[in-house]
């Protein structure tokens, strides 16, 4: 039974509280800023998920759509070894996700999750919830707990 992205992402979010529910929208939002417009949002409360790669290694980094993501962070998630943005394909091996919609959680492969703190400063914030024209509400809180993630200040270079 193959199952679509999205029903992915809402049989995960169902286990975890039934009354999120994702936001489906007539065009694909492949930007933060395109989804923060068809909100009506700061682009900051777009969270953006990011796969990185070192060697067989993958870690996500979730971060608000306004955010640099700093290098020394990833590298740090890596034990210091280098890394570099995962390739579409690989984003889509990893994650059942294609770049524009990647979700950070109910992904295919287990990895390493940092959620930026810069999210914390909204109500409410906005991942990708499976496809393009999909977004989904959740607390930075629900974020946490959902991507079972590890809190980091991204934009900062130590």
């Amino acid at each position: 039974m193959n199952t679509s992205p999205l029903e992915r992402v809402e049989r995960f979010v169902q286990e975890f509280d039934p009354a999120i529910v994702p936001l489906l929208y007539p065009e694909p939002m492949k930007t933060s800023e395109a989804a923060a417009t068809a909100l009506g949002v700061e682009i900051g409360q777009i969270a953006k998920s990011i796969l990185f790669r070192s060697g067989d290694e993958y870690a996500m980094f979730v971060a608000a759509g306004d955010v640099r993501i700093h290098a020394k962070q990833v590298k740090a998630a890596f034990h210091g070894a280098k890394a570099k943005m995962a390739t579409p394909e690989e984003v889509e091996a990893v994650t059942g996700f294609q770049v524009g919609a990647v979700c950070p959680f109910a992904l295919l492969r287990e990895v390493p999750i940092y959620v930026d703190s810069s999210l914390q400063r909204f109500p409410l914030v906005y991942t990708a919830a499976g496809l393009a024209e999909s977004l989904l509400p959740v607390s930075y809180e629900q974020l946490l707990q959902m991507t079972n993630g590890r809190v980091i200040d991204a934009a900062s270079d130590q």
